[in-house]
C-alpha cells in the first residue's frame, strides 16, 4: 500500500453533484481492484470543484482499475459534465487513519 493520488477536477456549472454521484456509484467495487481508500469531497463555498483522494495497493492496481468496464462507463458519463480543468498529484503513502 504505497501509491496514492490526490486529484481535483472542475465541473461545468450546476453539474458538480451529478459528477459526485457518478464517482461514488462504483466505489463499492474498488476494494476488489486493490483500492484501500477512495474519498470524494466538495466544499460548501465552491460549486464546481470535486476532490478525489485515493490509496491503492500499487500504481499498477490503479492503472488496471482505469481499464475496468465500469470505470470506463463512469468516465464516459462524467466527461461531458467536466470543464476540462484537472490537477493530479501522485503521493507515496506514509500512513494515517484508514490506511
Amino acid at each position: 500500500m504505497t501509491y496514492g493520488t490526490i486529484n481535483s477536477m472542475k465541473t461545468k456549472p450546476g453539474r458538480r453533484d451529478e459528477v459526485v454521484a457518478i464517482l461514488l456509484s462504483g466505489a463499492e467495487g474498488l476494494r476488489a481492484a486493490g483500492c484501500h481508500l477512495y474519498v470524494v469531497g466538495t466544499a460548501a463555498d465552491d460549486d464546481v470543484t470535486v476532490w478525489v483522494s485515493e490509496v491503492w495497493e500499487s500504481r499498477e492496481h490503479h492503472a488496471a482499475s482505469l481499464q475496468l468496464p465500469e470505470t470506463q462507463e463512469a468516465i464516459s458519463a462524467a466527461m461531458p459534465m467536466l470543464a476540462g480543468e484537472f490537477t493530479s498529484q501522485e503521493v507515496r503513502v506514509q500512513g494515517g487513519v484508514g490506511v
